[in-house]
């Protein structure tokens, strides 16, 4: 993917995840929940895979990661399971990466893909 494609792809989830509007009351709580910790597990692996690979984004997805804290994790305990899966992609892929690697790579592409996914999903399912 080139860097060019990688870019629009990472400001389509910035803007996709901005976009996404407070968890609705009631049953689907537990699946905005899930899908806000994967999307925070995400920015975790990027923020560390995208700097190994050489990107030079400096805190851009850390950034991010505030950006939905800010929107989405009032509550303590809630901005506590958030940081949790952020750390969580982060340290598994700093545990496995000392270098980027094709693998690496891979991963990148399939995570912008799949937050983007998860960003788009979140706005259908819970905007009005």
């Amino acid at each position: 993917m080139s860097p060019v494609m990688t870019r629009r792809l990472a400001l389509i989830l910035c803007l996709l995840i901005l976009a996404a509007p407070p968890a609705p009351a009631a049953d689907s709580g537990d699946a905005f929940e899930a899908d806000l910790q994967r999307l925070s597990e995400i920015l975790g692996a990027l923020h560390y895979l995208r700097d190994v690979c050489g990107a030079k984004e400096g805190a851009k997805w850390r950034s991010e990661m505030q950006a939905l804290m800010d929107a989405e994790a009032q509550a303590p305990e809630r901005r506590a399971k958030l940081v949790a899966s952020f750390n969580r992609g982060f340290s598994g892929f700093q545990q496995t990466y000392r270098t980027c690697t094709p693998a690496a790579d891979v991963a990148i592409r399939r995570y912008l893909e799949e937050g983007a996914k998860i960003a788009r999903e979140i706005t259908a399912r819970y905007t009005n």
